[in-house]
């Protein structure tokens, strides 16, 4: 309420005032100086005008005041009934003369008045008139009708929602047609609403159902209504069945748990590296004689020659013999083992390798007069290969004794023309330690870091078309040269047998230990990948990270093809407003656009939001009235998109780092066989939540490196660089549009909330597009922030029947069985990277399926 009795005069002719206004009546008076007659006041609403009201009410305080000879100059003015909207509005008052009269501020109600216009807003409660009939054929039936202003009339499609037991259960809109509400009531006839009963609520156990109005929440007269829902005896019988199954599924997953709670053999992890290390071995020579006899029984396969290249300057005598008595303890019997002694004029070396050459004729040592360094000694080493493969050792580590035998069994079955090992360090009291379980080829994590490295084997025509080692690159001399060899080589040319066949040999002095040894390897390291993407046609900047043989390749952009983001909602608008404006204020990409995909919000406060970001010209809304269907919500939006990128983005995820999108955009258009890329998460604690995901059973799908520090490595490196995976998450997911559209999109069928986004990935990588984990493009995401418990047994039915759909879609497909970018060292379990699967099970199974 705003009051004053001071009288205001702007014209010559006229004098007025304002003195209150109170909700929708404004009251004052005016009066014209030269006829004392009724002024007609012009009442202007958003600058138009809407009414003309005549002062001619007895104001006897004016009369005497003004010494007037009547006092019919009272002005009562009532803003119409259709600016009850809760919106604001304009409003001034203007004389005969088009002269304002003055009005009070809407926020000093003791002040004069002083403004030619101010701004209400009239609030309103919409009159709700409902009735819930009752249920019928598992839906309860109902009609509710809304007066959306005072003088409106009853009008349908009000939102209604069914809770059970007070909990959601579905929702829609009264619009169906009633004709006998409209008889009865004279209004609108579609206003009818049917709200289906979820099938686990059906059978002969009563539920509490009640229906209410949104967003007013006002139960609809008829309900709360306690009853079981049966149509017929045998829906009865099913429906019990379904809910005794689903129980006995509940009561198994929990028995499941505290069974295996109470198993007191745990899995091995890294920390029992050892201990899991002299399990494996044995077990895995078993395997290979069981291949060999198995190969002998089908015709022995051909023998080709293998050159074991062996550089050495004054290496410790005891690891010098142990490295060539592995290499004498091969199970494969058809190599040469040649050794270049670069000039380290050193006589117990000498002496050593003229003994064992003296023992093994395979054994050709090479000497030479003046010292070449590592690259030079190994291109000796290089051109004088006579073998159809060669293999590159160093002189202080070690083979495993059946190291030749399974890489050259893997060369002949995939036809690969490089062929790499897993491998593992050993101490010098002869633990082993610090496996590096690798993936298959992974282009992408190759730039980061040489994860290749030993047992690498290669065709030795194929190596002389790749070419020397190059000096330039010593310390990094093995990285270029394997970088260079992806230049003329196809990935299905480059194959990773999965087994630990090579160990380091870690001393004090070796890089196995730290490179702080060798600094001159990093800067070499960031040289060679540098220049190898220049030849690749890159724009591209190369670093170190924290001065270790780990590198960051951010490519540079070189346009900026249009991203549509879509965030998908349902209310909580604090959550959405802080996504939109981290976007907003923090993107530096320019071309982009967000679509919000509004899933039903009913609050005022996120409709009014709504309204009002859709002034930016980068935000528009889709409303999609549907139950909550992740997959179904992004489909729909995605179908509305032109652009050639989506980035699908939760609204819990806030971004802060300003070129986050260029990053994954660059990476999207590094090559043509890229689909899509994920970002890396944060938890608001700065721990990792996202850094790519593995799948396979048991677990379907887990975040590897989930829990760890922002800046930690992770698992070799895996959280700190860009690599490729075989899913990522859809919480903020780069996708092309095209390829999008040909898999499929996500399943909105069978796959409505979980898991969706592992199979649209897989569905990705099958068609033979790669994904991209983005290590350098962070944001920080509040997990489940925008999402209710999962722990309720409907939920739980659901996740039960997700998982079992992606188990029978996936469990034959290679892709799932074996996760080429996750080793079958690891579990896929609840600490991936870490828990490893037990040696029996890797060991086990039909020989002829066996590299």
């Amino acid at each position: 309420m705003i009051e004053n009795n001071s009288p205001q005069q702007i014209s010559s002719i006229f004098i007025s005032n304002i003195d209150k206004i109170k909700n929708e009546r404004i009251s004052g008076w005016a009066f014209d100086t030269r006829t004392l007659k009724p002024v007609t006041v012009h009442v202007l609403i958003d600058q138009q005008e809407v009414l003309q009201v005549t002062c001619n009410e007895a104001r006897i305080d004016v009369q005497n005041a003004f010494q007037l000879p009547h006092g019919n100059h009272g002005l009562n003015i009532t803003i119409p009934p259709h600016f009850h909207d809760n919106q604001p509005h304009t409003l001034s008052l203007r004389l005969p003369d088009r002269s304002p009269i003055l009005l009070p501020s809407p926020t000093e109600e003791d002040a004069a008045p002083s403004h030619d216009e101010i701004t209400f807003k009239l609030d309103y409660t919409p009159e709700i008139v409902s009735h819930a009939d009752g249920i019928t054929h598992g839906t309860v039936r109902g009609w509710a009708l809304q007066r959306l202003s005072p003088s409106g009339d009853l009008e349908g499609d009000v939102t209604v929602s069914l809770l059970v037991d007070g909990r959601p259960a579905s929702q829609a809109r009264a619009n169906l047609y009633r004709g006998d509400v409209a008889a009865t009531l004279g209004c609108s006839p579609n206003c009818g609403f049917e709200l289906p009963i979820p099938l686990h609520f059906r059978g002969s156990a009563p539920h509490h159902f009640e229906v209410i109005t949104l967003p007013h929440k006002l139960t609809i007269p008829g309900t709360p209504i306690i009853s079981t829902v049966t149509d017929d005896a045998l829906e009865t019988r099913l429906v019990n069945l379904i809910n005794v199954i689903d129980g006995l599924h509940r009561e198994l997953s929990t028995l499941r748990k505290d069974v295996r709670s109470l198993i007191p053999k745990r899995p091995d992890t890294l920390r029992d590296y050892d201990r899991w290390a002299r399990r494996y071995y044995p077990l895995r020579r078993v395997l290979a004689a069981q291949e060999r006899d198995y190969a002998a029984q089908h015709g022995t396969p051909p023998q080709p020659l293998v050159s074991v290249l062996c550089p050495t300057y004054r290496p410790l005598k005891s690891d010098f013999e142990a490295a060539i008595q592995s290499v004498l303890n091969q199970t494969y019997s058809n190599w040469e083992l040649i050794i270049i002694d670069d000039c380290g004029k050193s006589a117990e070396t000498t002496k050593t390798i003229n003994s064992f050459a003296q023992q093994d004729a395979r054994i050709r040592p090479i000497i030479l007069t003046q010292n070449a360094g590592i690259s030079n000694a190994t291109n000796v080493g290089m051109d004088a290969a006579q073998g159809q493969y060669v293999v590159f050792f160093d002189h202080d580590d070690l083979m495993e004794d059946i190291a030749l035998e399974v890489m050259v069994r893997a060369a002949q079955k995939t036809g690969a023309k490089l062929i790499y090992s897993d491998e593992d360090k050993i101490d010098q009291a002869g633990y082993y330690l610090e496996p590096n379980f690798k993936p298959d080829f992974n282009y992408r994590y190759l730039l980061g870091c040489n994860y290749i490295c030993h047992l690498t084997m290669i065709d030795t025509e194929t190596m002389r078309k790749v070419g020397h080692l190059s000096k330039q690159y010593d310390g990094a001399q093995d990285h270029d040269f394997v970088l260079r060899a992806t230049e003329i080589l196809t990935p299905d040319e480059i194959h990773h047998v999965p087994e630990l066949l090579y160990h380091w040999r870690k001393t004090p002095n070796s890089t196995a230990v730290t490179v702080a040894n060798k600094t001159y390897a990093v800067d070499a390291g960031v040289r060679c990948v540098k220049d190898h993407l220049t030849r690749k046609k890159h724009k591209v900047k190369v670093s170190s990270i924290n001065n270790l043989t780990v590198y960051r390749a951010q490519y540079t952009l070189t346009e900026q093809p249009e991203v549509t983001i879509i965030i998908p909602f349902r209310d909580q608008v604090e959550t959405t407003r802080q996504c939109v404006d981290a976007l907003l204020q923090y993107t530096s990409y320019k071309n982009f656009k967000i679509i919000l995909a509004d899933n039903w919000s009913t609050e005022k406060e996120t409709l009014e939001y709504l309204k009002e970001i859709q002034k930016n010209k980068k935000v528009s809304t889709l409303r999609i009235e549907e139950p909550f269907n992740y997959s179904l919500i992004n489909n729909k939006a995605a179908s509305k998109i032109t652009s050639p990128f989506i980035l699908f983005l939760n609204n819990d995820v806030f971004v802060e780092q300003k070129n986050w999108l260029n990053i994954a955009v660059s990476e999207a258009l590094a090559a043509p066989d890229i689909g899509a890329v994920g970002l890396k998460l944060l938890y608001p604690n700065n721990t990792v939540q996202h850094a790519g995901v593995a799948v396979g059973a048991p677990a379907v799908a887990v975040h590897t490196q989930r829990g760890i520090a922002a800046n930690d490595y992770g698992y070799i490196g895996r959280a700190m660089l860009t690599h490729e995976v075989t899913a990522v998450t859809a919480a903020a997911m780069l996708v092309r549009k095209d390829i999008f559209d040909a898999v499929g999109g996500f399943d909105d069928e069978h796959l409505t909330v979980a898991y969706n986004d592992v199979d649209l990935c897989l569905k990705i990588r099958k068609a033979g597009y790669r994904i991209i984990f983005s290590a350098d493009s962070i944001a920080v995401h509040h997990e489940s922030l925008s999402r209710g418990s999962d722990d309720r047994p409907e939920h739980e039915t659901r996740f039960f029947l997700e998982t079992q759909t992606m188990l029978t879609r996936w469990e034959h497909e290679p892709l799932f069985k074996q996760d080429p970018a996750y080793s079958r060292f690891f579990r896929v379990d609840q600490q991936p990277f870490f828990e490893l699967e037990d040696p029996e099970t890797l060991t086990s199974g039909e020989t002829t399926q066996r590299v």
